[in-house]
């Protein structure tokens, strides 16, 4: 039985969305956040109806210097599997139709609530792929963080320590995207990318608390996704990255970002394997570049226009912001 929550547009809402001449104003989207990782990121179809089956190498076959008249083994590979899961990204929209249509800009005033239904969505989409821990919450799927957060693990390897020993640490990430590397997926048979669905005008029950209904208008909002980490050396964590000693010249305590991402490039076993990127965040892209200019004598980057992006580029691979990386991140140790 469908109930309009507190979490529905209010009269208020209508009128702080009505510009003085009657039309739908022009939101400044405050709260938006810029989260490139998602233009990036490929989508394919999994084999599973949850998800992604990987089939991994694990061991070659032994090779013999054979002698005359010598004998030689038959041997075989090593193989490995890897189960993917995926989650489902959901939201309604729901908003009184008399309240909808006042003024007659019921389209508009639908459409400006999606644009931050969608951009909600894209935030906490962001979050996932950098820090979803199915542990902690089952529903969503393993993010990089939760993969790349052991040194123990068979992949430490590419988990670059920056020297921090606090708490305030951020991550630099670079990321080959790729089928064969890592990439986005969404379960075998359904739709890849956000879908939005216009229920149009439904009855909407309950609305009182006492069985009464009301007239409204719904969307629907769905996104299945997950992440396969096909090959795990196609990915490279530069960790604790301390916030409060990081400077502009990258003197004292502070991590040399750029040298940073020289060795995470090298772990990479090759860079025409997929599409690479370093994503950041925003005041770690910012002291990068003052570095950078007090390294070289000059602020002048070499930018691109990748995706519909415009992207700085290192080392011939793009650098792209991503807002929900700007958070305390445990020590790696």
């Amino acid at each position: 039985m469908a109930t309009l929550t507190n979490n529905s547009p209010t009269l208020l809402d209508w009128k702080n969305s009505i510009d003085p001449d009657g039309s739908i104003a022009a939101v400044i989207e405050i709260l938006s956040q810029t989260n490139e990782v998602l233009a990036d990121i490929p989508r394919m179809e999994g084999n599973l109806p949850t998800g992604h089956r990987t089939t991994i190498r694990t061991g070659l076959p032994t090779t013999t210097w054979r002698r005359m008249y010598g004998g030689v083994q038959p041997d075989k590979s090593e193989r490995a599997q890897v189960d993917e899961g995926t989650g489902m990204l959901e939201a309604y929209n729901e908003v009184d139709k008399a309240l909808a249509d006042l003024n007659g800009n019921t389209n508009e005033f639908r459409l400006s609530e999606s644009f931050a239904q969608l951009e909600a969505m894209g935030q906490e989409a962001a979050e996932t792929i950098f820090f979803g821990n199915v542990s902690v919450n089952p529903e969503r799927f393993e993010g990089l963080t939760n993969r790349y957060n052991d040194l123990s693990a068979a992949n430490a390897d590419n988990i670059i320590l920056a020297g921090g020993v606090d708490t305030d640490n951020q991550s630099i990430w670079l990321v080959a995207w790729g089928d064969q590397t890592v990439t986005g997926i969404v379960p075998k048979g359904s739709v890849a990318g956000l879908q939005m669905n216009d229920k149009g005008q439904v009855t909407i029950e309950n609305i009182d608390g006492n069985n009464g209904r009301m007239e409204g208008y719904r969307t629907h909002f769905r996104w299945d996704m997950g992440l396969a980490l096909k090959d795990w050396r196609y990915a490279v964590r530069i960790a604790n990255i301390d916030m409060s000693e990081l400077n502009s010249d990258a003197s004292g305590n502070s991590a040399n970002l750029s040298d940073l991402m020289f060795e995470a490039i090298e772990l990479l076993p090759s860079t025409g394997l997929g599409n690479p990127v370093f994503y950041m965040s925003r005041t770690v892209r910012t002291r990068w570049r003052q570095q950078l200019a007090a390294l070289t004598g000059t602020s002048t980057l070499l930018f691109e226009n990748i995706g519909g992006h415009r992207a700085a580029i290192f080392n011939d691979i793009p650098i792209r912001r991503v807002d929900r990386l700007a958070v305390d991140e445990a020590l790696v140790v």
